[in-house]
Parts: structure tokens; C-alpha cells; sequence
């Protein structure tokens, strides 16, 4: 498939407001706590992602809804920055952009979101050209995605029709239910690329590998971010494992969207399964060393220095 693009993300842009340090958990009661340090940046997984392939040398364009209003430009505004080809996301005049609060304690996160324009990118708003234009197609935040969800097979059958191939990354489920047609889409999925609390209840067992190598029956691979556990990647009936990367982290926040990118860049260019997993999990760990989704996010160089033991 020929295309001027390597990766079009589907999925959420808007900004994160991280609150890290301190006492990070709220309390009701007009209580105020104090926390050390407060960054806005830009958030939504598919905006992380798309940033994080862009340094890694991708071709990156994005697919989005924002408002129009300070979050929607400043969004729009970083996007660009970052080298992401933002001349499709659009701006909806009647419609907030969404803004996620992350609260980053030391060992886990609360999430806070407003969807606005999250839910608002339809198959309609997505331009059959852009669509040609791209080797690759991945959607972020499958359960977000109101407007998008219920068409998107067809949206992949003509992605793969064309030769081009796609991923799908869940994230939670607010609703809890787990399914909202993704059993379905993921027929028409090369890579799904859960993390492992979501693939577990997306395969109804508690066994990461059974859940692993049950996904891996509907989606071409199955790559799943286990966090200090590393990541497994399932294909073919068979299972790769990785260790996790050891580094000094400070907030997870977008971890597992800079683990997409890697993954992507690494399988996008040929490499084995179990090398495109290795990326990915060095991609994740590195992206978790500062504040925010894509502050810290690694080149290539980077990565691959780290992955084999020879950091700067």
C-alpha cells in the first residue's frame, strides 16, 4: 500500500492536568490538600501516541475532534510541535474540548475526564483520502469513541482492502461492560494492544495468558502492557515474554501509549514479534521519567541504545 503516511491515528486529543507529589488523594468536606507539582500537557491516547511515533521517526497524522476554545488550540498547538500532521482534527464550535485530571501518586493513578469532543470523531468526519494516504491505522480509546465504534469495521475492511493494516488500543471501559462491539472489530484487527486489566476483562478470565492467546484468536497480535511485569505478546499460538525496563519513574501517565508507538514502529518496520515487544516496553518505561504523556518519550536512538544496555 502506498502512502505518505506510516501511522493515522483515530482517537482523543486533549489536554491532561497532571497534579503529582503530595497528597494527591482528595477528600470531600471543602478539605484542601497541597501537591508538589502541576503540569498541563497533552493527553488523550491517541495524541500521546501519536506524538510518541512521531519521535521516533514516524509519519504521523491524527484524526480528532477539539473544541473551539483554549484547550482545543493549545491541543492543536502541540500536536504540531511535536511533528504530528494535524490538518484533520477539526474543531467543533458546540462542543467542549474534553480535559482529563490525572492525580499521579507513587504507585497509581486516579483519572478524572470530561469526554467533550472525545466522543465527537464519526466515520463521516474522516476523509477517504487521509484513509489511502496511510499505511497503518490504529484507534485509541475504544470505548470513548461513541461516534466512531459502530462503524468501524467498515472503516477497517476498506483500511485492509486497500493492503494497509490496523490496531486497537481499549483503554477502560467507564461502563464496565467490556464488550460495545469490540469482539467484533477485532476480526478486522493486526494488532490489539490492551494492557493487562483490560485484556483479562475483555476475555473474561483472570489469566493473562489465557486472555492473551483468547484475544490473539480475533486479532492478528496481541501485545498486552503488564506494567513491572513486563509486557507478553501473543500470535500464531504462541506467547513472547519480556522483562520489565528498570527506571527511576516519576509518572506513568501515557506509558502505555508510548508502548503502542514502539510497538508500532518496531512491527511497521518488519521486526519480529518478540523485538517489536522489547521496543515496546522500553518505549513505555522511558516515556515515564517526567511529567506528563510526552515529555519524556524517546527517539529511536534512545530506545534502542537503552534496549541494548548502552544508554547516553
Amino acid at each position: 500500500m502506498a502512502g505518505d503516511l506510516d501511522l493515522l491515528v483515530l482517537g482523543d486529543a486533549n489536554p491532561d492536568l497532571v497534579l503529582h507529589g503530595g497528597d494527591v488523594v482528595p477528600a470531600f468536606g471543602q478539605a484542601e490538600h497541597l501537591v508538589d507539582d502541576a503540569r498541563l500537557s497533552i493527553g488523550g491516547s491517541g495524541a500521546i501516541l501519536a506524538c510518541g511515533a512521531a519521535k521516533l521517526g514516524l509519519r504521523v497524522a491524527i484524526a480528532a475532534v477539539v473544541g473551539d476554545d483554549l484547550f482545543g488550540r493549545f491541543v492543536i498547538d502541540g500536536l504540531a510541535a511535536h511533528g504530528v500532521d494535524v490538518a484533520a482534527v477539526q474543531v467543533d464550535p458546540e462542543t467542549p474540548t474534553g480535559v482529563t485530571v490525572v492525580l499521579s501518586g507513587p504507585d497509581d493513578r486516579a483519572i478524572l475526564t470530561m469526554p467533550g469532543t472525545i466522543a465527537g470523531l464519526s466515520a463521516q468526519r474522516i476523509e477517504p483520502a487521509l484513509l489511502e494516504r496511510a499505511r497503518h491505522v490504529h484507534v485509541s480509546s475504544y470505548f470513548l469513541q461513541a461516534a466512531l465504534i459502530g462503524s468501524l469495521s467498515d472503516v477497517f475492511l476498506g483500511v485492509r482492502g486497500r493492503g494497509g493494516t490496523t490496531s486497537v488500543d481499549p483503554n477502560w471501559d467507564p461502563s464496565a461492560r467490556w464488550n460495545g462491539g469490540l469482539l467484533d472489530v477485532l476480526a478486522v484487527t493486526d494488532v490489539f494492544l490492551p494492557n493487562a486489566m483490560e485484556a483479562t476483562r475483555i476475555a473474561h478470565t483472570s489469566d493473562l495468558d489465557a486472555a492473551g492467546r483468547a484475544l490473539a484468536e480475533r486479532a492478528g497480535v496481541v501485545a498486552v502492557k503488564n506494567g513491572d511485569r513486563g509486557a507478553i505478546a501473543c500470535s500464531g499460538g504462541v506467547t513472547h515474554r519480556v522483562d520489565p525496563v528498570r527506571v527511576t519513574p516519576m509518572d506513568s501517565t501515557g506509558a502505555g501509549d508510548s508502548f503502542d508507538a514502539g510497538f508500532l514502529a518496531a512491527w511497521l518496520d518488519g521486526a519480529p514479534l518478540e523485538r517489536a515487544l522489547a521496543l515496546a516496553n522500553t518505549c513505555g518505561a522511558l516515556s515515564t521519567r517526567a511529567m506528563g504523556g510526552t515529555t519524556a518519550q524517546a527517539t529511536m536512538d534512545e530506545a534502542l541504545a537503552f534496549l541494548e544496555g548502552t544508554p547516553a
